[in-house]
C-alpha cells in the first residue's frame, strides 16, 4: 500500500440506532483493500465496542482510523466525563451504564475488555471532566 489511509467518523451521542455505522464502514473499506478477514473481524469488534461506549458514556466523539502497511490504528476521542478507575473499568462485567441503557441490551461491562482482547495494543488516556482518548492497534 505504501501510503497511509485515514478515515474519520463522528459518533453521535445517545443515538443507539446509528451506533455501529463507523465500524461497519471501516469493515467494508478494509474488505475492499483486501485486508485479512481475521484482522477485519478484530478491528470491527474493537471499534464497535468503542463506538457503543462513546454513545453510552460520552455523548459521542470522533474516531480516526489509520491504515498503514504494518497496522490499523484506531483513535477514539471524546469529551465525556472521563474514566475514574481504569483498572475497574477493565474488569469484565463492571459497568457504569444507566438502567435504560442496559434495558436496550447495552452496558454489560464488556466494552473495554473486548476492545483489549481484540487488539494488539490498547492505550487509555483519560482526564476526569475532560474526556478520554483510546488508541488501539491491530497488526497486519
Amino acid at each position: 500500500m505504501g501510503d497511509q489511509l485515514i478515515f474519520t467518523y463522528i459518533v453521535d451521542g445517545d443515538d443507539f440506532t446509528r451506533a455501529g455505522e463507523a465500524s461497519s464502514s471501516v469493515k467494508n473499506k478494509l474488505k475492499m483493500l483486501g485486508v485479512d478477514s481475521d484482522v477485519i473481524r478484530k478491528v470491527a469488534i474493537a471499534m464497535y465496542e468503542g463506538e457503543i461506549n462513546m454513545v453510552i458514556h460520552a455523548d459521542g466523539g470522533t474516531i480516526t482510523v489509520s491504515v498503514s502497511d504494518d497496522d490499523i490504528t484506531m483513535v477514539l476521542s471524546d469529551s465525556g466525563p472521563g474514566i475514574p478507575d481504569i483498572e475497574k473499568a477493565m474488569q469484565e462485567g463492571y459497568s457504569t451504564a444507566k438502567e435504560e441503557v442496559r434495558s436496550l441490551g447495552f452496558g454489560a461491562g464488556m466494552g473495554l475488555p473486548n476492545m483489549k482482547r481484540f487488539t494488539d495494543e490498547m492505550n487509555i488516556d483519560t482526564v476526569i471532566g475532560q474526556g478520554t482518548t483510546i488508541t488501539m492497534k491491530v497488526y497486519l
